[in-house]
């Protein structure tokens, strides 16, 4: 069995291109680290991120950065209620020199794609967007085509402009590896960005410090961090606690929890857990690691009751309970 800690040693060095990639990052990002670390979650675990939160907080503006920063074609989608699959995927085009149809591929092609207010395209764009993250290709004029490597959905949506928007079906919103709830800064990160981008110059610009082979490496890496088997257990029984809070002495949430998280979030916690501790450059996992992951995770995979509504309670306030009552190895 691998030592690990000696291969914090080698994770340590490993992982150190990634604070050039946060320090990239900083010269247009102020603050927002939850926002930013879930970025990087993403990326290294190979899953797609939601970011919900107001507007003018930045989101489209830090998928954006990341894809400068780590040298990755990137492509924005403006979700739309017109929006038509083949304008996500592509269609084919009637070439008149040649006498033939040209497959003209779509901006789904790329390493980072925005879906930028994806709660505004109808089901059909959702059912097209749904096998690309999923499986990693896409079928276009009746061909099946391989997503570029890396390839990463990040999406957003606003939590309160509800008129002309789908709500995301549930089977999508699975699909998401994390789902990061944004916030307004504090007063001091406020007077910086003003600072930085009041002036009618020109804003600060990020430059490139890594690439995408990097990147892969990265995840190579991650893949060899050490989970022990206890905290391994701890994952489960997190997960299994949401189906089955009695089991956990939490007999009181089930009337309050609609369904709990399927296998998927159990490996999704993995996977996570494993890149936070790559991200802290230690060569294996921690229950700090899996809590510090735990609520991106799950808190769009715990659907809670219309009781738990009228009383005001939320999937992070149901985690809560979880996380304070399921035992810590």
């Amino acid at each position: 069995m691998t030592d690990p800690l000696a291969l914090s040693e080698t994770i340590q060095a490993e992982s150190a291109f990634l604070r050039d990639v946060q320090t990239s990052l900083g010269k247009v990002l102020v603050g927002q680290e939850a926002m930013v670390r879930g970025l990087l979650l993403g990326l290294l675990a190979d899953g797609h991120v939601l970011l919900e939160g107001l507007p003018g907080l930045a989101k489209s503006l830090a998928v954006s950065s990341l894809a400068t920063a780590v040298g990755g074609r990137f492509q924005r989608l403006q979700f739309t209620p017109d929006l038509l699959p083949a304008d996500v995927i592509g269609t084919q085009v009637y070439n008149p020199k040649t006498g033939e149809w040209d497959v003209k591929e779509g901006p789904l092609f790329a390493n980072i794609v925005l879906a930028d207010e994806i709660n505004r395209a109808p089901a059909k764009v959702q059912s097209a967007l749904l096998e690309a993250m999923q499986e990693r290709q896409v079928t276009l004029a009746g061909e099946t085509r391989i997503l570029p490597e890396p390839f990463l959905v990040l999406a957003t949506q606003n939590p309160v402009e509800q008129e002309g928007t789908y709500p995301l079906p549930e089977a999508q919103v699975d699909r998401f590896l994390l789902k990061v709830v944004l916030g307004y800064p504090d007063r001091d990160d406020e007077l910086e960005i003003v600072k930085r981008m009041g002036p009618l110059s020109r804003p600060p610009q990020v430059v490139q410090a890594t690439s995408l082979g990097q990147i892969l490496e990265a995840r190579r890496a991650v893949n060899q961090i050490y989970l022990d088997d206890k905290v391994l257990a701890y994952i489960v029984d997190l997960v299994m606690a949401t189906r089955e809070p009695a089991r956990f002495g939490l007999k009181d949430l089930e009337p309050l929890i609609l369904y709990g998280a399927s296998p998927r979030a159990s490996i999704a916690l993995s996977r996570c857990a494993r890149s936070h501790a790559f991200i802290e450059g230690r060569g294996f996992v921690t229950p700090q690691d899996v809590k510090a992951v735990g609520y991106p995770v799950l808190r769009h995979r715990v659907h809670v009751t219309y009781e738990a509504e009228a009383e005001e309670l939320d999937s992070k306030k149901i985690l809560d309970r979880i996380f304070d009552h399921v035992p810590v190895p």
